[in-house]
């Protein structure tokens, strides 16, 4: 999965977009061995990152972008954008803030390109937060590498 992401990370860090990677890329990022097919970013709720996220995708051949304005990504919890990969765009999510999130962000990188993953123990309040059956079993593995 990360491999088809390169180009959609370069493009965010070149606009200046600020997001955190959350969900289950992040929970594999932090050592979970699960296996997930779309990426899920919580994207601070602003008009003007909006804007820079929407420009990122469209620079990253992410046509969907295109097709949504500022204002109703932001009025959306969340807006699916189904292109060559499926990415999950977040301006709220249970169990973390943006701004308290971001000022913990980790940056990691994969093929020399840097990205912005939430920590891990935002992560692990996000999913306890979500309350699913697969983000529950994510917080008993993420709690068992913290005691390894």
């Amino acid at each position: 999965m990360l491999n088809q992401l390169g180009e959609v990370f370069g493009s965010f860090q070149k606009r200046r977009v600020k997001y955190l990677v959350i969900g289950g890329i992040a929970a594999v990022l932090h050592g979970v061995p699960r296996a997930t097919f779309d990426l899920d970013i919580l994207i601070e709720a602003t008009e003007d990152n909006a804007k820079r996220l929407l420009e990122a995708m469209i620079e990253a051949r992410l046509g969907t972008a295109a097709l949504i304005s500022t204002t109703e990504l932001l009025d959306n919890e969340i807006t699916i954008f189904q292109d060559r990969v499926r990415i999950d765009v977040q301006t709220r999510t249970p169990g973390i803030e943006f701004e308290t999130a971001w000022q913990r962000r980790e940056t990691m990188s994969y093929q020399n390109r840097s990205f912005y993953v939430v920590s891990r123990v935002d992560l692990i309040a996000s999913k306890l937060a979500a309350g699913r059956e697969v983000d529950l079993e994510d917080v008993r593995l993420l709690e068992l590498g913290d005691e390894q």
